[in-house]
């Protein structure tokens, strides 16, 4: 790996009340509240997931309008992020910190209050606005304060808790609803909201004083590819794929990608010098990460559903049933600093990504009636890769982007994590209603031709006709149950592919453990710097 990925060069922060030379405790306690912001950010993510349906029981909210209480924070989230990023860098990132957790905490009560549904979803669109200046904020900040000999570890315990912030929403919401209603989760987030906020006071603040001004033109350019591709990624499930709306959306988005680099390239002081993603160690850790979310999410998403409705556990009880991904994911992160410099983020890479395709591979043994063992001894496998990888990569795009630019390489960081997380549903998602149709097909024609239609539409859908139909409501939850597993089996293989297939591409663009570049693969970076230079300067001409 190469020596700036491992230990990153740092130059001071211009600001008087820096961290930089401060003492062990006070570096440990802004690690504290970092990591506390990102868990929070993380957590209100996933928090909702399990009430939804207690949710449309007291607003009346549409299918449609519950996928949107969720994703609307998501989409706001990862179309601010790289400009709240550099607004941070510019303005202080404590400072973005705190309006970020103001603006989190203010949305996050407003449901308590506005209970229609489309008045939730801005809610939680508003809360995402305010998390998308918390996530940056936390990395860039530890990146800043911590000397390059501690910086990976530092990393490695945020990338974890990072990572483990999806358990820790499940846990808690389970907690949460089986003592009371879908209201405490809003309770909770806007409470911790606020104790978080008077910690972030007790922090010092972190900028460049000489960081260049905002790229207005180029935040507002990739504040709207972004919007536009996930937006046609999040609607692919329920629409498909060949719908105008969402390939228009896929192709729009990347357009606008496109003429965001072109923008980039011709300022003197870009938002974003996306010149980055040709340096192995950002492009690669930036792909890295992106599959590994896509996994990640890909995961939650099936074997979720497959918990509660098919085993039939309650929130808290899924919630324990999924905590082992925990764990290793977060063990693997913090020894990140031990094995990283050892092996290199080439053999890292690859080997995290092998156990993540191997761990889904083997969650194709689970049946109808699994057991906690069968859940759990396939999770340690698939946490473990994504341990391996989660740290090293965010070490690596962090270490390779200039100190003045800490908050946007965050937000990259973040960005690509959400691009991958929503791809990640929508992938497994689509797999699974395609297959699912085409498994119970045959398992339906014992039943009326009303039962047919919604029960072929999704297990949710068939299991309340099941509990309608009397004595044969017992067989069509079975045959519904089977068609599901069948479904699931066959994204989790589609999943194994492609992570796998990535396993194989990504590592061959990656440093290795002294650094060495493959031979074509610098050839091939050196020439497309020269080309694009090239192009800017006959454009400019």
């Amino acid at each position: 790996m190469t020596e700036s990925a491992v230990n990153p060069p740092v130059q001071p922060d211009q600001h008087a009340d820096s961290f930089a030379g401060g003492s062990t405790a006070r570096r440990g306690w802004t690690l504290f509240v970092a990591c506390a912001g990102v868990a929070l950010v993380i957590a209100s993510m996933i928090a909702l997931n399990t009430a939804l349906s207690d949710v449309a029981a007291a607003t009346s909210a549409t299918q449609t309008q519950m996928a949107w209480v969720v994703d609307s924070y998501t989409l706001v989230l990862a179309c601010l992020l790289l400009p709240a990023g550099a607004i941070g860098d510019r303005y202080g990132r404590r400072r973005a910190l705190l309006v970020g957790l103001a603006i989190f905490a203010v949305a996050s009560f407003a449901p308590l209050i506005l209970d229609s549904p489309l008045q939730i979803i801005a809610a939680r669109a508003v809360a995402g606005a305010g998390a998308a200046f918390v996530m940056p904020a936390t990395l860039s900040l530890l990146t800043t304060v911590y000397p390059p000999e501690h910086r990976i570890k530092a990393v490695g315990i945020w990338a974890g808790v990072a990572g483990s912030g999806g358990v820790v929403g499940l846990l808690g919401t389970g907690l949460l609803l089986h003592v009371w209603d879908w209201q405490s989760i809003f309770w909770a987030l806007a409470g911790c909201g606020v104790v978080l906020f008077l910690l972030t006071l007790t922090i010092a603040e972190s900028r460049e004083g000489d960081a260049p001004p905002l790229d207005w033109v180029g935040a507002v350019t990739i504040g709207a590819a972004v919007a536009v591709f996930v937006f046609g990624i999040l609607e692919a499930p329920t629409r498909g794929w060949t719908d105008p709306r969402v390939y228009g959306c896929l192709i729009g988005g990347a357009v606008l990608a496109v003429v965001f680099g072109f923008i980039e390239l011709r300022r003197q002081q870009p938002l974003l010098d996306v010149r980055l993603f040709l340096n192995p160690d950002f492009g690669t850790g930036a792909a890295a990460i992106t599959v590994v979310f896509l996994a990640t999410f890909a995961l939650f998403y099936l074997i979720a559903q497959y918990i509660q409705q098919v085993l039939g556990y309650s929130a808290l009880q899924t919630a324990f049933a999924l905590s082992p991904l925990g764990l290793p994911l977060l063990t693997f992160s913090v020894l990140s600093s031990w094995y990283l410099p050892k092996l290199g983020l080439r053999t890292v890479i690859f080997a995290s990504m092998l156990l993540v395709s191997v761990g889904f591979l083997c969650m194709c043994t689970l049946g109808p009636h699994a057991s906690f063992f069968d859940l759990f001894w396939p999770q340690l496998v698939i946490s473990s890769g994504f341990g391996l990888c989660t740290a090293p990569t965010t070490s690596a795009i962090m270490g390779a982007a200039p100190d003045e630019k800490q908050g946007v390489a965050s937000a990259v960081n973040d960005a690509t994590r959400e691009v991958g997380g929503a791809l990640g549903v929508a992938l497994a998602g689509s797999i699974l209603a395609g297959s699912y149709s085409h498994h119970i097909a045959t398992g339906l024609t014992a039943f009326p031709e009303g039962v047919r239609g919604p029960a072929s539409d999704s297990l949710t859908h068939a299991l309340v006709m099941a509990n309608q139909l009397g004595p044969q409501g017992n067989q069509l939850a079975e045959v519904s149950k089977n068609a599901f597993v069948a479904a699931m089996n066959s994204s989790f293989l589609a999943m194994a592919a492609i992570v796998g297939i990535a396993a194989v591409l990504v590592p061959l663009f990656a440093p290795g453990r002294d650094g060495a570049q493959l031979r074509a693969v610098r050839r091939l970076r050196e020439l497309l710097g020269t080309r694009l230079r090239e192009r800017v300067g006959s454009a400019s001409g």
